[in-house]
């Protein structure tokens, strides 16, 4: 009862909250890149791997641990660059969640936080590839630090990251915010120097005032894995109440004008523009960026998402 008291359901997460999130790991099928993954957490799945698979795939740039009986040697004469022939294989893969509990997270107009949404998704998320067989690990980025878990395939291993989700989660309280894209870029970098290549990235965040640092790292991620991005947004970041009020964090306040009709369409232009923009830089390194919002249930959106996927 403490507990709860200290740390109110839907502004903070706890550990038993997102254990229950087990229940709908069955209820969906989360895809990218349909050409190259048949469904990346439902179960075993065509991959980017190295391999003596039956379907060549591509050439790419050798990337230290590849097969060196895979060298292209003509590309590589011709490129001066040594090159390596990917072969498609039905095969397993590591998988990193990475989640976002740094202080823009820490916001919810309605119902629940970015914060707590995200933790559920990636518990939800965590599940699913623990049920499809495959090894999963995360990593949990706040303004004050970095904590990680190796992919394995065990539920102990998904419940310590967990822990270190509600652990960052109830930090945000009095945690001091530092820029974002600091915490992403660290993020970043520490996910390089853990993945290296065929691994599938989640990263769960708002991706608030991103940077082209942020892209880069993100593009660069991209180049030998894949990366799904999954973006928390709540629906007063788009939508000003059209009525005046106060709004303001724990240093500073302002007043907002919302009965004027101006400020909110330039409110709303801006914030759809950011997504669109933030959309196509992805679109250009085939990453696909799935939105959801502090509203509805994880779970519910997740079906509504893929659903019209497959449609």
């Amino acid at each position: 009862m403490a507990e709860k008291q200290k740390y109110p359901v839907d502004v903070f997460t706890s550990l038993d909250e997102l254990r229950r999130m087990a229940k709908y790991a069955r209820l969906f099928q989360f895809s990218s890149r349909p050409k190259k993954v048949n469904s990346i957490l439902g179960g075993k799945h065509a991959s980017r791997l190295r391999g003596r698979g039956l379907d060549f795939e591509e050439v790419r740039n050798y990337v230290k641990g590849d097969d060196i009986r895979h060298i292209d040697w003509k590309v590589t004469a011709r490129t001066r660059e040594t090159h390596t022939r990917v072969f498609t294989e039905e095969k397993e893969r590591p998988v990193l969640i990475v989640v976002d509990q740094s202080k823009s997270m820490f916001f919810g107009s309605q119902r629940r936080t970015k914060s707590v949404v995200a933790a559920e998704l990636a518990a939800l998320v965590a599940f699913k590839i623990l049920k499809s067989g495959d090894r999963v690990g995360g990593m949990v980025f706040a303004d004050q630090g970095i904590d990680y878990v190796l992919p394995r395939r065990d539920r102990k291993n998904i419940l310590k990251f967990l822990e270190n989700i509600v652990n960052r989660n109830h930090q945000l309280r009095d945690s001091q915010p530092v820029k974002f894209e600091e915490a992403l870029n660290n993020a970043t970098q520490r996910i390089m120097n853990i993945v290296t290549h065929d691994y599938l990235v989640v990263i769960i965040s708002d991706f608030h005032r991103y940077s082209e640092k942020t892209i880069k790292s993100i593009a660069i991620l991209a180049q030998h894995n894949d990366v799904i991005l999954a973006k928390i947004m709540d629906p007063l970041e788009r939508d000003v109440p059209s009525t005046s009020f106060i709004a303001g964090d724990h240093s500073h306040q302002i007043s907002v004008a919302g009965k004027s009709a101006e400020l909110r369409g330039k409110f709303k232009s801006g914030f759809e523009q950011d997504i669109i923009n933030f959309e196509a830089e992805m679109r250009k390194h085939r990453i696909p960026l799935v939105m959801l919002d502090t509203i509805d249930p994880v779970d519910q959106q997740l079906r509504d998402l893929f659903s019209k996927e497959q449609a």
